[in-house]
């Protein structure tokens, strides 16, 4: 083989690479929002992943901040549908580092429970949803 063939090999792997190897896009940044405190802590959820479910639902980012964050208690990720017309959320899924980490299997409709946290996201997600 002659030094051209080689080069031509070379160039055309690496031509397919950048083709079939898409480079990683970001999504969009999250644009936060916090809801009022509470005395364990923050919750704020990003307006840049709200996205209305086939049901009618609102799925949205959101996180938790513990007042006192350690190695245990850090900021938890939650992904979570709201449902506007009863006031009632469900977890989809956790994560610590990341969203999705862990998939709830069972999520089932909740009540906030009087839980000023969660209360303020679905007021919150709803004004800006609908």
């Amino acid at each position: 083989m002659t030094f051209k063939t080689i080069k031509s090999i070379c160039f055309s792997c690496f031509a397919l690479l950048l083709i079939f190897y898409p480079s990683k896009i970001d999504a969009l940044s999250p644009d936060w929002v916090a809801v009022p405190k509470s005395q364990y802590g923050e919750q704020l959820w990003d307006k840049n992943s709200v996205q209305k479910n086939q049901d009618g639902s609102i799925r949205v980012f959101s996180k938790f901040i513990p007042k006192s964050t350690t190695d245990i208690t850090q900021d938890i990720l939650y992904t979570m549908d709201v449902n506007c017309s009863e006031n009632s959320f469900r977890d989809v899924a956790v994560g610590a580092k990341e969203f999705n980490e862990f998939k709830n299997q069972d999520s089932e409709w909740k009540d906030p429970n009087g839980d000023k946290l969660i209360l303020g996201v679905i007021d919150q997600v709803c004004t800006f949803g609908n």
